[in-house]
């Protein structure tokens, strides 16, 4: 009998949730209210976390800014004051170093107050192929793509769960979803971001029963300086994203609650054929997309010879 029950029960939650989501689709959802909340972003120096910034500042919320690049991170404080942020603060913070973080985050807690809006945005790319890539930059991926993740919340969700509210985004990628050969090293710590959000989304929802709110952002390439060079050869199905763009989808998706965002569209039909198709079918399908040479050119943002960070573009706005 109870399996019965549970089964009925299942059902008419199922049938009720997909069409309440077909009504979503053609009457979107009211976009929430986003004045006085406290939007910390991570790698807001440049790139979407800037554009995000002055996105959020328009809509009257208090900033706080992060960023390995003092003088970027300044300059985007400054942008956001500018396009109408009236609480805007800057922080210097390697999102790799775990110890800073939370001193930081203590810091933050202390001068600014408890963080309301979590936004893991700071990310680098290597654009090797594997056996050319360095050991530090390995660790490096993972310290900034996807063990960040977890200081930050630790740090931030305490208090989100003590008021039952609060919203996590974690940029992850397509390529946290799909491997891209010469990108092991970024797909595997972008794996690891949405792993770890879509994980911790289910433990507060369905163990904590809290109203905290999770968004996690999936794009292909864009057109920041990280993926500088990376080429696509049908653009009107595989696009190298526009960040304006990338960064009113992301907005979007924050103000509606929306769980998933993927960019393009075609994305969503790739991901699905991926858990049907045989390799060998994968591997005809990744040629005829130019998956195999869309790295072949990949620059990247380097100076000095070395792989810069996200953090440190210098953006025009």
């Amino acid at each position: 009998m109870d399996v019965i029950l549970d089964t009925s029960i299942f059902l008419g939650k199922f049938l009720y949730y997909f069409l309440e989501s077909l009504v979503y689709k053609i009457i979107p959802k009211r976009k929430k209210d986003v004045a006085g909340e406290i939007v910390l972003i991570t790698g807001a120096g440049s790139g979407l976390g800037r554009l995000m910034a002055i996105k959020f500042a328009r809509l009257g919320a208090v900033l706080v800014l992060w960023d390995i690049n003092e003088e970027s991170n300044m300059e985007t404080c400054r942008l956001a004051k500018e396009k109408g942020g009236v609480k805007v603060f800057a922080y210097k913070c390697d999102c790799s170093n775990r110890q800073e973080v939370y001193r930081v985050a203590d810091q933050v807690k202390k001068e600014v107050g408890d963080v309301t809006l979590l936004i893991n945005n700071a990310g680098i790319v290597t654009g090797k192929l594997f056996l050319n890539t360095p050991d530090d930059m390995v660790e490096r991926s993972f310290l900034i793509n996807a063990l960040s993740h977890f200081w930050t919340c630790k740090a931030f969700l305490p208090a989100m769960m003590k008021a039952n509210h609060g919203h996590l985004v974690c940029i992850s990628s397509v390529a946290g979803q799909i491997g891209i050969n010469g990108l092991t090293d970024y797909c595997s710590s972008k794996f690891a971001a949405f792993g770890f959000a879509e994980s911790l989304f289910l433990e507060l929802k369905l163990v904590q029963k809290s109203k905290i709110k999770t968004t996690i952002v999936c794009p292909y390439f864009i057109k920041t300086g990280m993926f500088d060079g990376a080429t696509t050869k049908y653009p009107f199905l595989l696009p190298i994203l526009e960040q304006e763009y990338v960064a009113q989808k992301i907005l979007n998706a924050i103000l509606e609650e929306q769980l998933y965002l993927v960019m393009p569209k075609f994305m969503y039909f790739a991901l699905l054929l991926k858990q049907m198709l045989s390799p060998n079918m994968i591997i005809a399908l990744a040629e005829y997309l130019g998956v195999d040479t869309c790295m072949a050119s990949f620059r990247g943002r380097q100076k000095a010879n070395e792989i810069e960070t996200e953090t440190k573009e210098e953006y025009k706005s």
